[in-house]
């Protein structure tokens, strides 16, 4: 693995929140800038009857890129079927411009986002919910414990060669009122950018 790889790949923080453990409630109400859409936007302002879809991801990370159309698939299509979903960049645009808000609107667009994509501005709400990486799920059911945490699916490279759905296989679980089939994964992407 080349020193840049080895920078770019991060495994999930031990200080992630717990699977079973609630929506941390002042992260929920934390109003951040939105780039699909233009208003500010909560975690709470986006809560479905169903559950809650929170995925940090960001515009330069080559995992997140990678992703990026899958995400886009589940959020739009998820957002109709009672389950709220925002998507939060965290990272710092100084570290990455790239990842600025004038970047994440044009992605946005270019993604055909129907949901918020939203600027942690702080990375307050990344912190609280324990975020490390990007792409990074979080999936809280309609109690708002969290049912799933972590990737996406088992290949970022090639949809074609997937051979687990993690998150699309918990979100339909929690649209049925069942626990995820795997309620864990181990995440890997890109470091976080904290402000």
């Amino acid at each position: 693995m080349t020193m840049v790889a080895a920078k770019l790949i991060v495994t999930l923080a031990v200080s992630a929140l717990a699977v079973g453990a609630r929506m941390p409630g002042p992260a929920a109400a934390i109003k951040m800038k939105s780039a699909a859409g233009g208003k500010p936007v909560s975690i709470a302002d986006v809560q479905g009857k169903a559950g809650t879809l929170v995925i940090f991801t960001c515009n330069h990370c080559p995992f997140a890129r990678g992703w990026e159309r899958r995400i886009a698939e589940l959020a739009n299509s998820y957002s109709k079927k009672g389950i709220g979903v925002i998507l939060i960049n965290a990272n710092d645009p100084a570290k990455y411009p790239e990842d600025d808000f004038a970047g994440m609107q044009a992605r946005a667009k270019q993604l055909g986002l129907q949901v918020p994509y939203a600027m942690d501005e702080t990375s307050g709400v990344a912190r609280a919910l324990g975020a490390s990486v990007t792409p990074e799920a979080f999936l809280f059911d309609k109690t708002g414990k969290l049912a799933y945490h972590g990737a996406i699916d088992d290949n970022h490279r090639d949809p074609a060669a997937v051979k687990t759905h993690y998150l699309k296989d918990a979100l339909d679980a929690v649209l049925e009122g069942h626990p995820a089939p795997r309620a864990e994964t181990k995440g890997i992407g890109c470091g976080i950018m904290f402000r």
